[in-house]
């Protein structure tokens, strides 16, 4: 019995003087731009080594098959060969950091990225690097809990849309974390497909296509992200128990937010903000419109957008909701948009809740025959055009608030009708409907208006107030 414990505490001894060894064998490896083969020092390096490059360019690929930090000093460049990814991570725990990465290949189908990280790559950390001029910036490819973070990611400007690639894309890659980047050009800002578990927190995107684009990933969170003049803010897809919290839309073009079969969802606490944006940004042909995967769900609204003349106001709908059922839709700020949201496709069993309904052309699009209320637990949302009294001084309106009534729908189905709408016959028509609701048809009803809208949460730096 003795000698049984004495083995095992030799054996225990024995382990840790080998732990204390090989963390005394980890070193810094200190290269400049003289060393000709960068790959043959990532070879030769041990595992858990940091290689640190000096100023200067280095040329690419390189691939790090052993778990070490590669760092850069300020000024330090690696150059991809314009073929394949720039470079190349498949071994779990590594850390590239604080090195400019750029020159990738341009095929869609091998996924040239600047920093390509495999699905070995488990835990892999990408942090304070400069990614530019590359087809993706980061392909974050099967890696469990991988982190991209406080990256400053400059995709392909000249580029088609169907010809770039995303800032960050994340495919099946479990806990996998983008945290605190700034995007601009390119396809999308951030891509998941496949994935569950994600967060994507504190990013900034602009000039592109969808800042955020969700694609059957569940479980995730988007928290505190901020969308700045964009095709589409953040498009959320085929995704379920999704928590959607704190966002900014700053004058994104079409759309600030779009849900599509994102069941189960809690939206809470963010802000779609809108309002005249330049003639330019509208010059979109249909062909760009259908390859943005606009046109499917809406596709009148693109081709018109695309004849506009002059400045029109931006983004068309602050939150497009479709196919989407039992979602937490709370305390949000939706204003300036031409239509606050658009609720549409059978979408049942949602709350939607503490809103406010800003001074937006038309505050809800609802094309259905069935009565929504758009209120719960004696609390609804505040309509920033609802003429109402408080005379008990509950905050609570003393009549529900209908945002469409049958002269909406005409003009939803007939735009042409437009002519007439200051018409002695519609305004008697709107009289009449407002005086006997039972001739007004079926839809959006609250029947707890809110007499003042909620505290909005403070936006992020930059944004108006």
């Amino acid at each position: 019995m003795r000698t049984t414990h004495h083995m095992a505490r030799f054996g225990l001894a024995a382990l840790a003087a080998a732990s204390l060894v090989a963390h005394a064998s980890a070193a810094q490896l200190a290269v400049t731009p003289e060393v000709r083969d960068l790959q043959a020092v990532l070879d030769q390096a041990a595992e858990g080594d940091e290689v640190r490059l000096s100023a200067g360019t280095y040329r690419g690929p390189l691939r790090i098959a052993r778990r070490m930090t590669l760092a850069g000093e300020n000024g330090a460049v690696v150059a991809g060969s314009r073929q394949g990814s720039v470079v190349t991570v498949t071994a779990p725990g590594t850390v590239v950091r604080g090195i400019e990465v750029r020159g990738s290949g341009r095929s869609l189908e091998t996924m040239d990225s600047g920093i390509f990280v495999e699905q070995s790559a488990r835990e892999a950390v990408i942090e304070d690097n400069l990614i530019a001029d590359n087809l993706f910036g980061v392909y974050v490819h099967g890696a469990p809990d991988a982190v991209v973070r406080r990256n400053r990611i400059t995709g392909l400007r000249q580029a088609r849309v169907s010809e770039a690639g995303n800032g960050v894309s994340v495919w099946n890659a479990p806990g996998a974390k983008v945290i605190d980047n700034e995007f601009r050009y390119g396809r999308d800002g951030i891509f998941v497909i496949s994935s569950r578990n994600n967060l994507f927190s504190g990013n900034r995107f602009s000039d592109l296509r969808f800042a955020v684009h969700y694609m059957y990933a569940n479980d995730g969170e988007i928290t505190n992200n901020v969308s700045t003049g964009n095709t589409i803010g953040f498009a959320f897809m085929f995704s379920n128990r999704l928590v959607v919290r704190d966002n900014v839309s700053d004058h994104d073009r079409d759309r600030g937010i779009l849900f599509n079969a994102a069941n189960g969802s809690k939206i809470l606490g963010n802000a779609v903000i809108g309002g005249l944006q330049p003639a330019e940004r509208w010059a979109t042909s249909d062909s760009r419109a259908a390859e943005e995967g606009i046109s499917q769900m809406d596709a009148g609204s693109a081709a018109q957008a695309s004849q506009a003349k002059g400045p029109r106001v931006g983004p068309e709908k602050c939150v497009f909701i479709y196919n989407t059922n039992n979602s937490r839709l709370e305390n949000n700020w939706f204003e300036g948009c031409e239509i606050g949201v658009h609720f549409t496709a059978g979408s049942e069993g949602n709350a939607i809740t503490g809103n406010a309904f800003i001074n937006n052309a038309n505050q809800v699009k609802y094309v259905g025959t069935r009565y929504l209320d758009w209120s719960k637990g004696g609390r609804g949302n505040y309509w920033s055009d609802n003429p109402a009294f408080d005379l008990n001084g509950d905050g609570i309106a003393d009549t529900a608030y209908r945002p469409n009534d049958l002269i909406d729908r005409v003009l939803w189905t007939a735009p042409a009708a437009k002519v007439l709408i200051n018409s002695p016959a519609v305004q008697v028509l709107r009289w009449a409907q407002a005086q006997f609701p039972a001739l007004l048809p079926g839809g959006v009803v609250d029947g707890h208006p809110l007499m003042s809208p909620p505290t909005r949460r403070k936006l992020a730096e930059g944004i108006r107030p």
